[in-house]
């Protein structure tokens, strides 16, 4: 596949209109059967989660956190690929591993100074390009960092708005 070829019209079209590369994704969860659970609406694929073991899921199933992570191994993943076929690097092999490490007790709500959420994240590239230089590979893994939006978005987050929207007896309020 070549990339640039492929890329090439859209880049043409969103420097002649740049409000066309503006895109929202979706993402929207459903209740489960069981407090534990929900699915996730994509648009393109639902997928189910639920409650990590250590807070009372079953373990069975992806929990929010290996999402996030599973997100950010997708993007860095792909992002590598693309970058590495833009750059015309041969690279026989791209493998992303991501872990991150949080303390239980935050979403458990047990003590106010343990923090909810993730307290670091680790990205690792591993790359089999006997071909390339140190420092072509080094090239792209900056390059992969710089465009990989789920890295780039966990990196400088984003500001959140929050709603809710109330149905009461076929009425909906929604409030801000």
């Amino acid at each position: 596949m070549n990339l640039r070829e492929t890329q090439k019209p859209l880049k043409d079209h969103y420097r002649e209109d740049p409000a066309a590369s503006q895109i929202t994704l979706v993402a929207r969860g459903g209740q489960g059967e069981a407090p534990i659970a929900c699915s996730v609406d994509l648009g393109r694929a639902i997928y189910e989660a639920q409650a990590h073991a250590g807070v009372g899921g079953a373990g069975t199933g992806a929990c929010s956190g290996d999402l996030l992570l599973g997100a950010l191994a997708a993007c860095a993943q792909v992002t590598c690929q693309m970058v590495a076929a833009s750059m015309e690097l041969p690279v026989e092999d791209v493998r992303v591993t991501v872990e991150g490490d949080l303390d239980l007790r935050g979403t458990l709500g047990m003590t106010r100074d343990v923090p909810v959420g993730f307290e670091s994240i680790r990205l690792r590239f591993d790359i089999t390009a006997p071909e390339a230089s140190q420092t072509q590979v080094d090239e792209l893994v900056e390059k992969t960092k710089r465009y990989c939006v789920v890295l780039q978005t966990l990196l400088a987050p984003p500001s959140i708005e929050t709603s809710v929207v109330m149905g009461v007896s076929g009425a909906t309020t929604v409030r801000a």
